[in-house]
């Protein structure tokens, strides 16, 4: 195991996270290279037989050396932003295999992306078909284009995550799908090249894939009857990780749901896995601050708060909870709230958690927290950005330094006329 108690003290690849917190100080999120290798593997030996290229979804950890691991690995980039695409390319993505994804990409967005030579956009609606027509024109490029569509599948997950149903934002609805690309094969500057669709994040059961990409398979056949060339499929991501110990989606199942429903298609596929590839791969690391004997209440005030992990505040999110010092296997448990130290009462990790002893100036981990943690951190209340560790093989590294409060201040300015 990636994590996992070792001499009585809890290790990332065996390396003891008390040492790492010794060293670097807390928060801290820790990441086990191990683990990132063998996410990636799972999906590679999955579809081993199959014309899939794996492409990293960025939004979910973006740190430069996470990317470059997964570079190494042959994975491309799904990417969400203009800053995103810098970030792959800058760790070694090609930018033949680098995915532009998003609802709300700028004309000025659209320009880097073409002008980067992108694998492919993957457009929302038409007016945004219309906007990247007249990008291309000006520049004189051509974009490859898929046509994400909006195939109203409930992915039966968080409705904050939800991106597939009919009432959600994203992609072109489905039944004007077919007009759309017809468009899209008529506007200059594009080239149309297929379909995306992407229905969720954090998906345990895998059914909601089978009607997603039945949807999916009477799309491509109405367009080629339509006339028109379909050459790629790109399948979006959203296979989910355990926070509670659940079972794991298994990924030949979701390879199998993926050869009956296009296997016979000839379309190369793209899959944009983001938190199955690294959410269980790191734990944020904090120390206990105090142990606050309440009348009603036991807290546990730990330095991480909401700003460095937001999960549990936006999306009432679930992360088991470790002493990083093995309990006994007869300690007790009592039920504690986990708290940070931000002025808020949403900076809540766990209400009432049952939890061993655990001492004031002692560490605790946030499990399974390698997705959408470091990624989505903020300096609210003025705390620095968290640092981020890597460990592999007995080695570790600061692959992101913590900020500093001068650093953090530096990027405000005050106006000369205040002093008029």
């Amino acid at each position: 195991m990636a994590f996992s108690y070792v001499s009585g003290v809890l290790t990332a690849d065996g390396v003891p996270l008390d040492r790492l917190a010794e060293a670097v100080g807390t928060p801290v999120y820790v990441y086990a290279a191990s683990r990132l290798r063998a996410n990636y593997q799972a999906y590679a030996r999955a579809f081993a037989r199959d014309p899939v290229d794996v492409c990293f979804a960025l939004k979910a950890n973006s740190n430069q050396s996470i990317i470059s691991l997964f570079a190494r690995l042959g994975a491309g980039a799904d990417v969400v932003s203009e800053g995103e695409m810098r970030r792959a390319l800058a760790a070694g993505v090609p930018p033949e295999k680098v995915v532009f994804s998003g609802v709300g990409k700028t004309r000025d967005e659209l320009a880097a992306a073409l002008v980067a030579g992108i694998h492919q956009i993957n457009v929302e609606s038409l007016p945004e078909l219309e906007a990247l027509s007249a990008v291309a024109t000006e520049l004189g490029r051509t974009a490859p284009v898929a046509l994400r569509i909006n195939p109203d599948v409930d992915a039966g997950t968080h409705g904050k995550i939800a991106t597939g149903r009919k009432e959600d934002k994203f992609g072109i609805d489905l039944g004007h799908a077919v007009a759309a690309y017809a468009k899209a094969s008529s506007l200059p500057g594009l080239a149309p090249k297929g379909y995306a669709v992407h229905i969720g994040s954090q998906l345990l059961n895998i059914s909601p894939y089978d009607d997603a990409y039945g949807h999916l398979s009477d799309l491509v056949i109405a367009t080629r009857e339509a006339g028109l060339k379909i050459e790629r499929l790109d399948l979006g991501g959203g296979l989910g990780v355990p926070y509670k110990g659940e079972a794991a989606p298994d990924h030949d199942a979701y390879a199998g749901i993926v050869r009956k429903r296009l296997g016979n298609l000839g379309c190369r596929l793209t899959l944009e896995p983001g938190r199955s590839l690294v959410g269980d791969a790191g734990v944020l690391l904090a120390r206990v601050i105090y142990v606050k004997e309440g009348l009603h209440r036991r807290f546990l005030i730990v330095d991480a708060a909401m700003n460095d992990l937001m999960r549990p505040t936006l999306y009432d999110a679930y992360h088991g909870i470790r002493p990083v010092l093995e309990p006994a296997a007869d300690a007790p448990l009592s039920p504690m709230d986990v708290v940070g130290p931000i002025c808020e009462t949403g900076d809540t990790f766990a209400r009432q958690r049952e939890l061993p002893p655990v001492a004031q100036g002692e560490l605790v981990a946030f499990m399974t927290a390698g997705a959408y943690g470091a990624a989505m951190s903020s300096t609210y209340n003025s705390r620095p950005l968290v640092a981020e560790v890597l460990v592999d093989e007995g080695q570790w590294a600061v692959i992101r330094r913590r900020q500093t409060f001068e650093e953090m201040l530096a990027l405000d300015v005050t106006p000369q006329w205040r002093h008029v």
